[in-house]
């Protein structure tokens, strides 16, 4: 069993920066893993992912060059450090670990986290 812990999703401003944290436990942190976020009446889409040895990185074309995806093993926690926030990446975000190849995809993931809200006003 693999438990997953999201933190650091509040209220900011466009233009303003964040950083979210997901650390995880129950199981030996050698995995790949990967963020989403799903808005209201929106399915949840894929934000970036990061392989087990921090390589294997990729984002979304909406977040390249504004977010940074990377982790720490000795902590067993993966961040995401989002610049230049738009109202547009208002939703919940979730961390999850990456069994399958498609790092796109919901089905490639197995153990997800409750999630973090982010709110960016205009």
């Amino acid at each position: 069993q693999v438990q997953l812990v999201e933190s650091g999703g509040r209220l900011v401003q466009a233009g303003d920066s964040l950083r979210l944290s997901c650390v995880a436990s129950g199981s030996t942190f050698n995995y790949n893993m990967g963020w989403f976020r799903q808005a209201p009446a929106k399915e949840r889409e894929f934000v970036a992912t990061i392989g087990w040895n921090g390589g294997g990185i990729w984002y979304a074309d909406s977040v390249r060059g504004r977010f940074t995806i990377s982790r720490d093993n000795a902590k067993n926690t993966i961040y995401l450090e989002m610049d230049d926030l738009k109202p547009e990446d208002t939703a919940r975000y979730y961390c999850a670990r990456r069994y399958g190849n498609d790092y796109r995809v919901v089905a490639s993931y197995d153990y997800w986290g409750q999630g973090t809200q982010v709110t960016v006003s205009s």
